[in-house]
């Protein structure tokens, strides 16, 4: 499986992108990750990471954006499945092992967990995606997305999804939101399942995205967007099916 992750390296971010790979160093099954280096000098990159085999860089030779730097890295996975990551969250210890081994055994297109806030103290907080647990058909998690400005139904970052399946669906055109279309997109394409425990935290922080003052400027017009689309595509699915 690969990790796929952006960075723009920043210095209030290093410790939490050496963290993520820490996560990847502690899972039981192979990984492998591709780091697109968003208009920065691969030379900063952490020296953990650096001396890794299994991290391959992808080195833009200028900043494009979260959404378009992973989409150019998602052409770069040579694996069968695929994980998106932010660089500064983590993994829990056995998120890889346990989707894998129920994707393996099932069959379906995608797996995901719930996942954790990751506050400054260490401490953490579950959070439960609205989705129930359990196998969904393809289309399905969009009922659990009834508006735009409601709770989104899956976490994006807990997906672990053949990679088919995310080059068909990957990141969507969006400065924020982008992988609101991800999750809907590949969770509309094939049936999946949620499992009833935590595989990835977030990181929380007053550099995260969501903290910037102009971060709601946008934010519902994104989620229209990404609602729209996941709505959409579930439509031309079902007619499709029953043509």
């Amino acid at each position: 499986m690969t990790v796929v992750i952006a960075t723009r390296l920043r210095e209030d971010r290093l410790d939490y992108l050496t963290a993520m790979h820490a996560s990847l160093t502690r899972q039981s099954v192979p990984w492998e990750a591709v780091i697109a280096l968003d208009g920065v000098d691969p030379s900063r990159l952490p020296a953990p990471l650096a001396a890794d085999p299994r991290i391959r860089k992808l080195a833009l030779p200028r900043p494009v954006g979260a959404a378009c730097a992973r989409n150019l890295a998602l052409t770069h996975v040579r694996t069968k499945y695929v994980n998106w990551a932010d660089d500064d969250d983590e993994f829990t210890d056995d998120a890889m092992a346990v989707r894998l081994s129920t994707l393996e055994s099932t069959g379906v297109g995608w797996c995901a967990g719930w996942s954790e806030d990751l506050h400054p103290d260490g401490s953490t907080t579950l959070w439960c995606c609205p989705t129930s647990p359990g196998r969904h058909e393809a289309g399905d998690v969009m009922n659990y997305w009834a508006r735009p400005q409601d709770t989104i139904p899956i976490g994006p970052t807990t997906i672990l999804a053949r990679t088919e399946l995310v080059r068909a669906a990957p990141m969507g055109g969006l400065v924020q939101g982008e992988d609101y279309m991800a999750a809907v997109g590949v969770t509309s394409l094939a049936p999946g399942i949620l499992l009833r425990l935590p595989v990835y935290r977030y990181r929380k922080h007053a550099g995260q995205m969501t903290q910037d003052a102009r971060y709601d400027e946008l934010e519902l017009a994104a989620r229209r967007h990404a609602h729209a689309y996941g709505n959409a595509l579930r439509d031309v699915l079902v007619a499709a099916r029953a043509a």
